[in-house]
């Protein structure tokens, strides 16, 4: 069965990198999480998203393994700072001019990196007040050394949402509207689009018997909600769109998004968390973002990646465990496409 699901998770994305030409053309990334104590080694992880041709990697801090590793191998990083390394940052010019020195400038001429997140859901928190400053002053550094290509940006979960029903009541709490203005203000004047972390699963599994499944999965075949003109029939636009409406409510109208995290736990919850709902949850999710906008801005084609690489033993007991796409014995948790 190791060997079937792991030549239908390379047939599909061989046959997405056969659309679109080349692996860079590939807007699917997936995230390396490394909270594990039984995962395999850095350069053999890099070695299996190139077997499956995952041309993109999200790292959540700068792991001198995993960046040895990526050397070379033409996968696109998006590498982000360690919460608590945000007020550092933010302090002064020196101290982001060092964090870049020490975990970006040594790889810059065998690694792409396309984007540097400040921080992971760190909107609210006690570091939430830095990010602003934080992000500014790594853009500062990128600017002063020439380097082209790297974006700055933060990433929020859709807990940033005060309300998101229906998506054009999109608003942000109070709680983070403070710290997400001169985000909002620094994303817009840059061009760099908004990360967020985006899980229908979350929403379905708290209410199972109000959200139709169907709207979580991404397999209704007509409108499930209506919201003016806009129809919608999967959840997924609709959190998407509920932060564009969230944005334009603060001023911001011409920021993008990059869903930074989305994905389907394959267990830890009863009859909610199958490998069967994980495959047919993230294969969705590579067919819709790949080839649709959202109801909103349907020209706005949304890079996205999947959460997570290996299921990570060291995360907390439940679905926390099972996001994995491969056991961390490399083989496939299930055929992404059946």
């Amino acid at each position: 069965m190791g060997l079937m699901t792991s030549f239908w998770l390379s047939l599909v994305l061989s046959i997405i990198i056969s659309m679109h030409g080349s692996t860079e053309a590939v807007d699917i990334g997936v995230c390396y999480g490394m909270n594990g104590n039984d995962l395999p080694s850095s350069p053999d992880v890099v070695q299996l998203y190139k077997q499956h041709g995952i041309a993109k990697m999200r790292l959540f801090d700068p792991n001198p393994q995993a960046l040895e590793a990526l050397r070379g191998s033409q996968i696109a990083v998006s590498l982000g700072t360690r919460n608590e390394d945000i007020q550092s940052i933010a302090s002064s010019q020196e101290a982001a001019d060092s964090w870049f020195t020490n975990n970006v400038a040594p790889y810059l001429s065998d690694i792409k990196f396309s984007y540097i997140t400040v921080g992971n859901e760190a909107i609210p928190s006690q570091f939430a007040g830095s990010i602003g400053a934080a992000m500014q002053n790594l853009q500062n550094t990128i600017n002063a050394r020439g380097v082209a290509g790297i974006k700055v940006s933060t990433v929020l979960s859709s807990g940033t949402l005060g309300s998101s029903y229906p998506p054009s009541a999109g608003a942000f709490s109070a709680e983070a509207r403070e710290a997400l203005i001169s985000v909002l203000q620094f994303l817009s004047a840059q061009g760099s689009p908004l990360m967020i972390n985006v899980y229908p699963y979350f929403a379905y599994a708290s209410d199972p018997a109000n959200i139709r499944l169907d709207y979580a999965q991404f397999t209704a075949t007509g409108t499930v909600v209506q919201d003016g003109a806009l129809s919608y029939s999967n959840m997924f636009d609709a959190i998407v769109d509920a932060f564009y409406w969230a944005m334009e409510k603060e001023g911001v109208s011409n920021v993008g998004v990059v869903v930074s995290e989305s994905g389907w736990p394959s267990a830890g919850n009863g009859e909610l968390t199958t490998p069967e709902l994980a495959a047919t949850y993230n294969k969705n999710f590579i067919q819709h973002i790949m080839t649709n906008g959202t109801p909103k801005r349907p020209q706005d084609h949304i890079e996205g990646y999947i959460f997570a690489m290996f299921n990570e033993n060291l995360k907390p007991e439940g679905t926390e465990q099972h996001f994995g796409l491969f056991s961390p014995n490399m083989q496939p948790s299930y055929p992404v496409f059946t």
